[in-house]
C-alpha cells in the first residue's frame, strides 16, 4: 500500500529548475532509498515531503504529494501537524542543549500530548524505540551534547518518534558517524520499519543496498530509475542507472 504519492514534481529555486517531472509510489513500512550524485535534488525532494522547502525564500513546487491521498500541498492545510506526522532527521545529530529526558519530551510538551499521557512513559517509549533506553536510563539529567555523536543520532530519533509520526525522512542521517554507529542505525532502521515509513537519502551505494525495500537514482534533477532495490542493484533497466552503481561516472 503506498503512503506517499508524488505525481509529476517539479521543483525550482527561483527560476532554476531543481527537479524535473518526479513521480512515485512509497509504500507503508518499508524503506525507500534516494541515491545519486551529490547536487542530483535527492535531497531536496525529501524536503519537499514534508514541506521543509516551505522555509526557503522563492522556492516553488508543481505537482501533486498526496499523505494517504491528500495533497500536502493544499492550501490551508496545517503545515505543523503535517510535520509531526512526516518527521525529519537531519545530517548531522542536532540535539538541543537540554538534557536527554527534555529533548524528547520537546514535541509532546510543545504539541500538548503529555496532557492525557505520562510524559516519562513516552520518553522511555521513544528512548526503546531508538534503542538508546539502556545507554542512558540511569542518566536522563545528563546533557544531550555530552553524548557520542552515534548516541546523539540516535536521541534526534527518538525525538522525532516521540510525537507518534507516520513516516521518517532521514537526510544521509550516518555521513558523520564512524562504521559502528552506521551499523546501530542501520540496525534500528530495521526495527522502526515495523511501525514506519522510511524515506532515506545516503551518498552510500552499499548503504541503500543494506537497508532499503526500494532505490530512487536522482540524476541532475530527474528520477531516473526508481524499484525494489535488488533490482536496481542487479539488473537496472537504465544505463545511466547501471553506470552509477558500478562507477563508470558519479
Amino acid at each position: 500500500m503506498e503512503k506517499i504519492q508524488v505525481e509529476q514534481l517539479y521543483f525550482y529555486y527561483g527560476n532554476k529548475l531543481a527537479l524535473s517531472n518526479i513521480s512515485m509510489a512509497i509504500k507503508e513500512r518499508q524503506i525507500t532509498a534516494l541515491i545519486g550524485p551529490s547536487g542530483c535534488g535527492k535531497s531536496t525532494f525529501l524536503r519537499c515531503l514534508n514541506r521543509m522547502n516551505d522555509t526557503i525564500p522563492h522556492t516553488r513546487l508543481q505537482g501533486r504529494v498526496l499523505l494517504d491521498g491528500e495533497d500536502i500541498y493544499t492550501s490551508g492545510l496545517d503545515v505543523v501537524d503535517l510535520r509531526r506526522r512526516v518527521g525529519m532527521v537531519f545530517q548531522r545529530p542536532n540535539p538541543f542543549p537540554q538534557s536527554i529526558f527534555d529533548n524528547v519530551a520537546f514535541g509532546p510538551r510543545v504539541l500538548g500530548l503529555d496532557k492525557n499521557n505520562n510524559l516519562h512513559d513516552i520518553v522511555e517509549r521513544s528512548l526503546r524505540e531508538a534503542a538508546l533506553w539502556d545507554e542512558v536510563k540511569d542518566n536522563l539529567k545528563q546533557d544531550a551534547l555530552s553524548l557520542s555523536l552515534g548516541q546523539q543520532q540516535r536521541l534526534c530519533i527518538a525525538r522525532t518518534i516521540a510525537v507518534r509520526p507516520e513516516v521518517i525522512l532521514m537526510d544521509e542521517p550516518c555521513s558523520a558517524l564512524d562504521p559502528i554507529a552506521t551499523l546501530q542505525i542501520e540496525e534500528l532502521m530495521q526495527m522502526l520499519k515495523q511501525d514506519y515509513t522510511i524515506v532515506i537519502v545516503t551518498h552510500s551505494m552499499q548503504q541503500a543496498a543494506r537497508v532499503s525495500d526500494f532505490t530512487g537514482f536522482f540524476w541532475l534533477g530527474e528520477l531516473v530509475e526508481f524499484g525494489p532495490t535488488r533490482k536496481i542493484f542487479t539488473s537496472p533497466q537504465e544505463k545511466r542507472t547501471e553506470d552509477y552503481i558500478t562507477g563508470r561516472f558519479g
